[in-house]
């Protein structure tokens, strides 16, 4: 019998490939998304009874969940973009799939930033 016991994984101490961490990404951003579609549909008729409801001062945890859902809906175009593209066998050479991924990764980052600097 073997004396080894089974080894803990450490999933914080895992290097995973920037490959991994998009895809990942576009399932997490995919379901951020998801979940606060109820709060677009409320934001969305709130917002057509007239302009009055949506003068509201943005505070910080506002500021966060905005910077959050752009994250979200930019990481989710751009990495879906990127995964369709590589399932046409475009851009699937290893160099291009890193450079793709780093590009949306970075991407969204941006029009996240950006949405902070904005309103």
């Amino acid at each position: 019998m073997s004396s080894e016991r089974p080894l803990f994984l450490n999933f914080a101490r895992l290097r995973f490939p920037v490959g991994a961490v998009a895809s990942i990404g576009h399932r997490i951003s995919g379901v951020l998304l998801f979940l606060t579609l109820p709060f677009w549909v409320w934001a969305l008729e709130r917002s057509l009874r007239s302009e009055r409801p949506f003068d509201w001062h943005i505070g910080p945890l506002a500021r966060v969940a905005l910077f959050l859902l752009a994250w979200a809906a930019a990481h989710h175009l751009f990495a879906g973009i990127r995964h369709l593209l590589s399932d046409v066998d475009i851009g699937s050479s290893l160099r291009a799939s890193r450079a793709s991924a780093w590009a949306a990764l970075i991407g969204a980052l941006a029009v996240g930033l950006a949405a902070l600097v904005l309103p």
